[in-house]
């Protein structure tokens, strides 16, 4: 569940591209719906999908360097389409910087060590190869940021972005088959008709690579978490945000669950998760099946409460977990704005102690 909202970035994107037909935040007529369970197909659907509204390429992860440091980074790209793709051949272009396609990318550092958080934003029309997106082998791009997948369907990325005062050259390699979320891969996010998305995790990736820290390399590893989701519709009309939890536990376990918000700040039922056991057996979760408690918050220089410490419960699995950030203060200052960062896990299972590292997303508590 990482959407961003589609009416505050279609409203930037109409001065990043001359969109060929109205925009029309509301509405998704004439793109495709995700709308039944559908077949995956890898590597095919690890590339774009034109004809859905929007989609995203989300990875997270936790870095260590040989000297101690500890990092975690996010690396995600957006792409939105402005219309849908017209049925026929389109007629030749009237200028090459005209585009159907606007993409956002997000490059963020945690450095744990110099209690910093940094956080960039690219937003540029498909055009002119600004940016953009290929299948087979797949590759997202804005400028000089990427994201590609190997040849062939290896379960093997590189990751490539720089901001100021950091950087990162990174190889990751899948440890399991991509995890199907919701039903087979459908995702539904309120009763509201196109309220859904095709949704897919690999939640263990290994990674291997570099971070340039102020012009000095370091050589890190890690474990990291690849989202995948394509859709046309949004959040229902009485929600308003979500809170977002990818665990990765010591045990080989990995948890995902998404908390929906209504706009009284209740929990949605639509809310939903995954849990893949130590043998790669998977579980879908329901909203009944997860307790999370909000034990400390955090506010922002602009005011804002967000959530700082957990204790997330899974009866039927026998797992409690308190969840705490390895800084206070994650929040990217992008469109819109909204707190992401690493977080350690501690606590047991079926009374066996247990750890873990992640990354929590909360959305929709900026203002």
């Amino acid at each position: 569940m990482r959407a961003v909202p589609c009416a505050l970035v279609l409203a930037c994107a109409a001065a990043a591209a001359a969109p060929p037909a109205p925009l029309l935040p509301g509405t998704a007529a004439g793109f495709a719906a995700a709308g039944a369970p559908r077949r995956f197909e890898f590597p095919r659907d690890d590339g774009p999908h034109p004809g859905f509204r929007h989609e995203w390429w989300y990875v997270t992860g936790n870095l260590d360097a040989a000297d101690g440091s500890r990092f975690g980074f996010e690396l995600t790209f957006f792409r939105f389409a402005l219309a849908p793709a017209a049925a026929a051949a389109p007629p030749p272009p009237r200028s090459a910087w005209r585009s159907r396609e606007v993409w956002m990318a997000h490059f963020a550092v945690t450095d744990v060590a110099e209690r910093r958080f940094r956080a960039v934003q690219k937003l540029s029309r498909a055009a002119l190869d600004l940016a953009g997106g290929d299948g087979e082998p797949a590759r997202v791009w804005i400028d000089d940021w990427s994201l590609a997948a190997a040849p062939g369907g290896a379960g093997r990325w590189t990751a490539h972005a720089s901001q100021a005062g950091y950087a990162i050259e990174l190889t990751l390699t899948a440890a399991g088959a991509p995890v199907l979320n919701g039903v087979e891969g459908l995702s539904r996010k309120a009763a509201d008709p196109g309220a859904a998305s095709y949704y897919y995790s690999v939640p263990r990736l290994r990674v291997r690579g570099s971070l340039t820290r102020g012009g000095e390399t370091l050589a890190v590893r890690g474990l990291a978490w690849l989202d995948r989701e394509w859709g046309s519709g949004g959040l229902g009309r009485d929600q308003e945000g979500w809170d977002w939890f990818a665990l990765q536990l010591d045990d080989g376990s990995a948890l995902m669950f998404y908390a929906l918000r209504d706009r009284g700040g209740g929990r949605d039922p639509f809310s939903a998760g995954t849990w893949v056991a130590p043998d790669g057996a998977v579980q879908p979760l329901g909203s009944a099946d997860v307790a999370i408690d909000v034990e400390d918050h955090w506010r922002s220089a602009a005011g804002d409460r967000y959530p700082a410490r957990w204790r997330l419960r899974v009866p039927r699995l026998a797992l409690d977990l308190t969840l705490l950030p390895v800084l206070p203060d994650q929040e990217l200052q992008t469109t819109p704005r909204y707190w992401e960062g690493a977080v350690d896990a501690s606590g047991q299972r079926s009374g066996r102690p247990l750890a873990g590292r992640g990354y929590v997303e909360l959305v929709g508590y900026a203002r």
